[in-house]
């Protein structure tokens, strides 16, 4: 879990039920994220003139390795963000590619602009320093 790469994003929505639309386009996400390899990249990389196989394919198979999305509690530190998106990644490049390629994510993002009224969006992401469990 340590070398994962945790995200969170944050938003302000006021409206209770666009709160929940967004909950359920997070829904369609987790259950359609899929790396995928587009037809004009070579399943294989060169190194010194010498192809190997691609130690990350790109297979088609979902990649996000958990998310958790729900309401925020009303409470004044959560400085009016409303809906809390916590995603888990094996690698930066995943997270890259989340944010870059994948089509499901970009749904989610079409939607959001198209569809609600939000008036703010935040996003972090780190690995962890400290991990512990009970």
């Amino acid at each position: 879990m340590a070398d994962r790469v945790h995200r969170v994003t944050m938003f302000k929505i006021a409206d209770e039920g666009q709160k929940q639309r967004l909950i359920e386009q997070y829904k369609v996400l987790g259950s359609s994220h899929k790396k995928v390899r587009f037809s004009f990249l070579s399943p294989l990389i060169f190194v010194n003139g010498n192809s190997i196989s691609n130690p990350t394919p790109w297979n088609g198979k979902p990649y996000i390795l958990s998310m958790v999305v729900g309401p925020a509690m009303d409470d004044p530190r959560s400085q009016g963000y409303t809906l809390v998106a916590k995603t888990e990644f094996a690698s930066l490049e995943d997270m890259r590619y989340y944010d870059d390629e994948c089509e499901a994510h970009n749904a989610l993002k079409v939607f959001v602009k198209e569809n609600l009224d939000v008036g703010g969006v935040m996003s972090v992401y780190f690995e962890p320093k400290a991990v512990a469990f009970l």
